[in-house]
């Protein structure tokens, strides 16, 4: 309950001072707005399944949010840039809808 109270209070910040993000970091917002999704769905298929551990989601939300960004930033340092955000989106969106799947089957059972 406290994630969620938390990210209505983020959108709402976010929506009420319209931050402006660094040229620098740009790249990175959506792969870790991507990735806390990705955690998000994780939970929530955890806490329907009776698995849920507040420890886990913390450093599942934090620790994706950090990998994909290093990988994005090893991406740059390649050369393949938008290759590898494109692969990590990929990833990333496929573990979403694994978990958007399981959650559909645990509330409707279908």
């Amino acid at each position: 309950m406290i994630a969620i109270i938390g990210l209505v209070i983020g959108v709402v910040l976010g929506i009420v001072l319209e931050p402006t993000i660094p040229y620098a970091f740009q790249p990175y917002l959506p792969i870790a707005v991507v990735a806390a999704i990705d955690a998000l769905f994780g939970a929530a298929r955890a806490w329907l399944e009776g698995s849920f551990s507040d420890k886990v989601f913390i450093m599942s939300f934090f620790w994706n949010v950090v990998v994909a960004a290093l990988l994005v930033l090893l991406g740059a340092q390649l050369g393949v840039g938008a290759a590898m955000t494109t692969a990590i989106v990929v990833v990333l969106g496929i573990r979403i809808f694994s978990n958007a799947a399981a959650i559909r089957r645990s509330i409707f059972g279908a």
